[in-house]
């Protein structure tokens, strides 16, 4: 390991002991709470904001890499801005506008923290959102059982979990990324710690079920499934792939075993039923959700600066419910120029450091493939809100700067492989 660390000198953190700590002990409790964000201003915020204060009080550095998100996110939502000028009398505009504008100040902050002190402070992230997501789905799973006085009433919606949350789509959806991350957990620790970790992705996917959100079902397979193929593809050992791939079988089997066992009960099997059918009555018909998109879409090539947030529904039943359309209607060509620019460069970017031996690499694979995974739900669903989203595209841009450096330092010093995967090393078998 001392290999790796005159590999990653240049990252390694220059703060005082009790400053890094303190630092490191922020980024928990910004991922912690991050799951709780069913009242305004939730902790996530007053988390966020402290951290920033804290953070840029102790030194923190905007890098050269970060120029081209900091340019999309201003465009994005100086087009927000302007359409919105014309219904800024109309309930709610101004606060998706503030909210608009605070998500695009926490990417850059996120990004800027885990540029730095890169593996401790991701660690610190994935064990907040870890906690964060079992106290949400707990709670989701309380609700919908009935465990708790009133709480069916509290953390549920139209009969569906949704913990900590206002709504079961940002439940489930939320769960994904610590799902992925007790995965590999399970997949490649030692007994012991893949025993707890497989409870616990029992208890995340549990409240996913719960959720009955179809994308989330879906994305959540999608994501585990694209996960751990890269994680074979970028194992250092052949019995490490084999052990992936063996406790993948296994954990797969054993869910699908689960899900057996809850569809006979008759209130889950039923609300499955009805959720899992493709035949939804606001998914259909010239006003549909997907009739919505077309028409939406045609609308807005004759709109430059689109008709301003939240004022979709004026004009269709529903909301727009794609994350794409949304940016065109609500900031114009502009922002719905800059939208898919953001998520599609950074998508793209994500793949070249794919297999960058760095020792954050299995936590990077799983942000990426949840990112992913949320930039795919934004084509049937809003997306553009979900503080996760923004907390996983900052992520994103931290370790892209993060990786960068690496890659420089390993030039002239290689990093062995033992360095991103540490389980692969003797010492520790």
């Amino acid at each position: 390991m001392a290999h790796a660390a005159s590999a990653g000198s240049s990252l390694a953190p220059v703060a005082a002991p009790g400053v890094l700590a303190l630092q490191r002990a922020l980024v928990w409790l910004v991922g912690a709470t991050s799951a709780i964000v069913f009242v305004e201003p939730s902790p996530y915020e007053i988390a966020t904001l402290l951290g920033t204060l804290f953070f840029f009080a102790t030194g923190l550095r905007l890098r050269l890499v970060f120029l081209p998100l900091l340019l999309l996110l201003f465009l994005l939502n100086l087009g927000y801005t302007i359409s919105a000028i014309a219904v800024l009398d109309r309930p709610g505009v101004t606060n998706w506008i503030a909210t608009s504008w605070y998500m695009a100040i926490t990417v850059i902050f996120i990004a800027m923290v885990i540029s730095e002190d890169t593996e401790a402070r991701l660690d610190m992230l994935r064990r907040g959102l870890i906690v964060g997501a079992m106290v949400a789905a707990l709670a989701g799973i309380a609700g919908y059982f009935n465990l708790v006085p009133g709480g069916r009433d509290l953390l549920t919606l139209y009969d569906r979990a949704r913990g900590t949350f206002k709504d079961p789509n940002v439940l489930s959806a939320f769960l994904i990324l610590p799902a992925l991350f007790v995965l590999q957990s399970v997949v490649s620790d030692r007994f012991g710690k893949a025993l707890r970790s497989t409870i616990a992705l029992g208890i995340l996917s549990l409240a996913i079920l719960l959720a009955f959100s179809r994308a989330a079902w879906g994305g959540l397979i999608v994501t585990a499934a694209v996960m751990l193929a890269l994680m074979v593809l970028t194992s250092p050992s052949q019995t490490q792939r084999s052990r992936i791939i063996v406790m993948a079988l296994v954990a797969a089997i054993i869910a699908a075993a689960l899900v057996a066992v809850l569809l006979s009960f008759d209130s889950i099997s039923q609300m499955f039923k009805q959720r899992a059918s493709f035949d939804q009555s606001y998914d259909e018909g010239r006003f549909g959700r997907f009739g919505r998109h077309i028409l939406g879409a045609v609308m807005a090539l004759d709109l430059p600066f689109g008709i301003g947030p939240l004022q979709f529904t004026r004009y269709f039943p529903e909301d727009t419910h794609n994350s794409f359309l949304n940016a065109f209607m609500s900031g114009g060509w502009l922002s719905g120029v800059c939208y898919p620019a953001l998520v599609f460069v950074t998508s793209i970017v994500g793949f070249r450091y794919i297999f960058v031996r760095v020792p954050w690499q299995r936590t990077y694979l799983a942000i990426f493939c949840a990112f992913l995974g949320t930039v795919g739900e934004g084509f049937i669903i809003d997306t553009d809100h979900w503080r996760h989203f923004w907390l996983m595209l900052g992520a994103m841009w931290g370790m892209f700067a993060a990786n960068q450096r690496w890659m420089a330092n390993e030039t002239a010093s290689p990093v062995p492989a033992s360095a991103a995967y540490p389980e692969a090393s003797p010492a520790r078998s």
